[in-house]
């Protein structure tokens, strides 16, 4: 569930991750053995710790080596699950061991024509992480050197690696701080350019009407990822929202984006089909030296009267440096939650949210049943 709108958090350096998708393991753990949510929070941030120094080892990250980053989750996912079950140290290498042996996980998925399982393989890392810490507290062994042994990570996806970003300055400051929120329920190569978009429509009063041709300069992956064949011709909620086409489109169409704009009858609009081909993706060398430290975007919209209206910008909304603030993710929870629960719930369980370092795991999760 945390990760089925693609709309959660995203950490983008060598590698791409969605930290937040290994809070569920300290929940489930949490919850079985009745810890206080002061050490699901203490296994949370240990997750995205990790998480995103995992994101940083690989030079360049594996998902550039055609790699999905839930080869990386499967090293982290028994860490959270771990810590809430007391493992020992040599439980925790087991739990690490036994996890990372069997959950290395190819590009394919988030690659080409997407499906359900796009959103899916990360959470299944963070599943096996569970059963694995699971067996390694009834004494189960696992793999030791399954980072810089024969035939481990390194050997095998090899070479070039900075392992010590894995424990340099750990803690100062924790890496959660770091990580960014999504402020569009899409692929995060797109948030960029669709912040571009919007801002061209809107100040400048663009109608879909007016489209002669629409240019978004972007990184090489991102074209590749966001512009190859399959994401001009839309028959998913999956695709759509790794459709950088698509995402433009509806952005020039309803000048905003939501959960809503990947709802079927928006992907089979005959007004989108309209303005989707004339979107065209240019990779530039410029932004590939600039990023991950920047994020950048070029959106360039040429109207039937000839007329140019260029935007250019260098991190979206909900990067830390333009951070969502308390209101925006109060709208972005009332959003996703008004269809499901009225007002009062949905107040009664921010507050339970916002203190819940007070009480058990299993009266948090008690406290959310709808």
């Amino acid at each position: 569930m945390v990760r089925s709108l693609d709309f959660n958090d995203i950490y983008w350096k060598e590698d791409p991750s969605h930290p937040s998708d290994i809070i569920p393991a300290a929940l489930s753990v949490g919850e079985m053995v009745n810890a206080d949510m002061k050490d699901v929070i203490v296994a949370i941030v240990l997750g995205y710790e990790f998480e995103m120094r995992m994101c940083e080892i690989a030079i360049p990250g594996v998902r550039e080596r055609k790699w999905h980053h839930a080869t990386l989750t499967q090293f982290v996912s028994p860490i959270v699950a771990g810590k809430l079950l007391n493992l020992t140290e040599d439980e925790m290498v087991n739990a690490i061991g036994i996890s990372a042996s069997h959950n290395f996980t190819i590009g394919c998925p988030a690659a080409g024509k997407l499906t359900m399982m796009k959103n899916t393989v990360d959470p299944m890392a963070v599943q096996s992480g569970v059963l694995a810490a699971i067996m390694a507290k009834q004494g189960y062994t696992g793999t030791e050197e399954v980072f810089e042994g024969k035939e481990g990570l390194i050997d095998v996806l090899g070479p070039r690696w900075d392992t010590s970003k894995l424990l340099t300055n750990l803690g100062s400051p924790f890496k959660i701080l770091e990580c960014g929120m999504k402020a569009f329920p899409a692929e995060a190569l797109t948030h960029t350019h669709i912040t571009a978009t919007l801002k061209a429509v809107l100040e400048n009063d663009i109608k879909p009407e007016d489209i002669k041709e629409v240019t978004v300069t972007a990184l090489a992956k991102a074209v590749d990822i966001l512009f190859d064949i399959n994401k001009y011709e839309i028959n998913s909620r999956e695709t759509a929202d790794h459709s950088l086409p698509y995402c433009i489109a509806r952005a020039i169409i309803d000048r905003k984006i939501t959960t809503q704009s990947f709802d079927e009858d928006k992907l089979v609009d005959p007004l989108l089909k309209n303005i989707i081909y004339k979107i065209k993706g240019e990779p530039s060398k410029k932004f590939e030296k600039i990023f991950p430290e920047k994020q950048p975007s070029q959106v360039v919209i040429k109207t039937k009267d000839n007329k140019k209206y260029k935007v250019y910008l260098e991190y979206p909304k909900g990067d830390p440096r333009e951070p969502m603030t308390i209101e925006d993710l109060d709208n972005k929870f009332s959003a996703l939650s008004s269809k499901l629960i009225n007002k009062n719930k949905q107040n009664r369980i921010k507050t339970t949210i916002f203190n819940c370092e007070n009480i058990s795991v299993q009266e948090f999760m008690a406290q959310l049943i709808l």
